[in-house]
C-alpha cells in the first residue's frame, strides 16, 4: 500500500501544529485515513517537534499495527478508531493546550461549553444569525477503553470536536484541511472565552474596590 502522500500531508500538519507549541512533552496525537480500514497514527512517545521516518505507523480498524514495526501506536488510538469506524472522517487531531484544559475545567461540571455570536463558529457550519455551537466535555477516564466508550457517545457526523476534561481536545474532519480548520477555530474560541472571563473578573474586582473606598 502506497501511503506516502498521506504521510507527508500528516507530517506537514504536525509541523504546523508543533510550530504553535501545541505538543508539550510529547503530548497529542494525529491520524489520517489511508483507506476504508487503514489509517496512519502518531507513534507513542515521539518528540513531535522533530520530523522523522518513525513519526507514524499504519494501523487497522482495531488500532493494531497493520505492518511489521517496532513502533507502538498512540495510547489514545482507540478514540481514532471509534471515529473512523462510525464516520467518513479523513483526519483526526488531538492537542493539549493550557487554554483548552482551563476551559474544560471551568465548564466541566456543565458537561459542555456553548459559544454564541462568535464568527469562528462558522468553521463548524454554524451560519445562522442566532446559531450556537455546543461542544461536549467528558471525564478524563484513565482507562482508555472506558474513555473511548464515553467519547463514542458524542461522535455525530463526519466533523466534530470533543473536549476531555483537563486533558485536551479531539477534532475530526473530512480532510486534513478541515480538521486543522476546526482545531484552529476551537483554540481561538477557547482563548477568547478565557480573555473575556478575565476581563469580567477584573471589572468586577474594580467595581468592588470602588464601592469599598
Amino acid at each position: 500500500m502506497d501511503y506516502k502522500e498521506k504521510w507527508e500531508e500528516l507530517a506537514d500538519i504536525k509541523d504546523e501544529l508543533a510550530a504553535r507549541d501545541w505538543f508539550m512533552g510529547t503530548s497529542g496525537n494525529l491520524s489520517i485515513r489511508v483507506s476504508k480500514d487503514r489509517f496512519l497514527v502518531t507513534a507513542s512517545g515521539k518528540d513531535k517537534r522533530k520530523r522523522t521516518s518513525e513519526d507514524f505507523l499504519l494501523v487497522d480498524e482495531n488500532g493494531q499495527a497493520a505492518e511489521e514495526t517496532g513502533l507502538k501506536p498512540s495510547a489514545e488510538t482507540l478514540l481514532h478508531t471509534a471515529i473512523y469506524n462510525r464516520t467518513s472522517a479523513g483526519c483526526i487531531l488531538h492537542v493539549h493546550t493550557a487554554e483548552n484544559n482551563v476551559i474544560s475545567e471551568l465548564y466541566g461540571d456543565r458537561g459542555e461549553i456553548i459559544f454564541r455570536g462568535q464568527e469562528l463558529i462558522k468553521a463548524f457550519g454554524k451560519w445562522e444569525e442566532d446559531a450556537e455551537l455546543k461542544m461536549p466535555i467528558i471525564y478524563n477516564h484513565a482507562h482508555i477503553p472506558k474513555l473511548a466508550e464515553e467519547f463514542s457517545q458524542h461522535i455525530e457526523g463526519n466533523a466534530g470536536a470533543v473536549l476531555i476534561r483537563n486533558h485536551g481536545i479531539t477534532v475530526w474532519g473530512k480532510s486534513g484541511f478541515e480538521a486543522k480548520k476546526l482545531l484552529e477555530a476551537s483554540e481561538f474560541l477557547f482563548r477568547y472565552e478565557l480573555l473575556l472571563h478575565q476581563s469580567r473578573a477584573a471589572h468586577t474586582l474594580h467595581q468592588n474596590i470602588k464601592l469599598t473606598n
